[in-house]
């Protein structure tokens, strides 16, 4: 078998036959004229052939030079094509997000793995960030926002609704029965309320759509994440108002348990995949969402396993823009 040359020495050539100019081809390529002119005359050495024909300053293609240009053109045309066909199949196969930070950690992370097990060719870069994107200025293919959706000029696409209910450790639920029996309003004002600061449905408002007035002994506690709200009421500090979007772990292990099935679970859509309405089309978006939704709906089995077990009712909110006041701070 015939030992290939030098590819280097076909490029030169084409850029040369292609440009008439053994200067304009130096200055595609980026290297001397010298440079190109000592790879054509290697090449016509190792081919044994003439591939110009030189008259004075001016110079053209002999019949077999013709016939190479043509080979060479078509083989190198057809590199480039396969070079940006495989580049654009490597951005396809890469997805940025960013998500709210407690989401992120306590329900889309435990879940992540499944999906680079799915897609193992693709790229995946997590930004776990409170601040949503500036989608002109950084490479983001979509956020998962936590709110009512009142992104203007967004494409927004629902995944998860909260739902939310006082939880507690298991012994201070114990406590308070024992004490307040089973009088939502007494048990509750014989408790530190423990509150998300970032979260959309407060204890204010949960109250005031349950008729209850609680006037508490003690002072209440604000946190600004809901991972140090949870951990706060796991350790028997207080009452959290929080979401099973966030707490299934602690519920599921019996950590956390609702203070009482007499009042119903606060429900409405949160989370949110939000990205300009172009990013829709992008496959690797369309992807992650069919996936996504996949997760989604294990985590209503999961959760309306717990509500039966609780024996919880839903409240939903049929207007939670209007009703919840906004689109919250979304970093929960």
């Amino acid at each position: 078998m015939a030992r290939l040359n030098s590819l280097n020495s076909y490029v030169f050539f084409e850029a040369v036959a292609r440009r008439k100019s053994v200067t304009r081809a130096a200055e595609e390529l980026l290297v001397s004229p010298s440079a190109v002119s000592q790879q054509v005359k290697l090449l016509e050495q190792q081919l044994g052939i003439k591939l110009f024909r030189r008259e004075g300053r001016s110079s053209s293609l002999t019949l077999e030079g013709e016939q190479l240009f043509k080979a060479s053109s078509a083989a190198i045309r057809m590199l480039k094509d396969a070079q940006r066909h495989l580049g654009k199949q490597h951005e396809a196969r890469r997805l940025n997000l960013r998500v709210t930070p407690s989401f992120g950690v306590r329900w889309l992370g435990p879940r992540l793995a499944d999906f680079v097990q799915s897609q193992p060719t693709w790229d995946l870069r997590v930004d776990a960030a409170p601040d949503p994107t500036d989608f002109d200025r950084e490479i983001m293919d979509f956020d998962i926002r936590y709110g009512t959706a009142a992104w203007e000029g967004f494409e927004c696409q629902p995944i998860l609704s909260d739902q939310v209910l006082p939880l507690c450790a298991p012994a201070m639920r114990d406590d308070l029965r024992a004490r307040f029996g089973t009088d939502p309003a007494a048990m509750l004002g014989g408790a530190r309320l423990i509150d998300s600061a970032r979260a959309l449905c407060q204890w204010d408002f949960w109250l005031h759509r349950n008729g209850l007035s609680v006037e508490s002994n003690t002072k209440s506690i604000l946190l600004d994440r809901s991972s140090l709200a949870l951990q706060m009421a796991c350790d028997g500090a207080g009452v959290v108002l929080e979401s099973l979007a966030v707490a299934t772990g602690e519920v599921a292990r019996g950590d956390l348990v609702p203070l009482t099935p007499t009042l119903p679970v606060v429900e409405f859509p949160a989370y949110w995949v939000v990205c300009p309405a172009r990013h829709m089309k992008r496959r690797a978006v369309a992807s992650f969402l069919t996936w996504i939704s996949e997760q989604a709906d294990l985590h209503k089995i999961t959760t309306s396993s717990i509500m039966e077990q609780y024996d919880l009712s839903v409240d939903v909110l049929q207007s939670p823009a209007d009703e919840l006041g906004g689109q919250g701070a979304g970093t929960t």
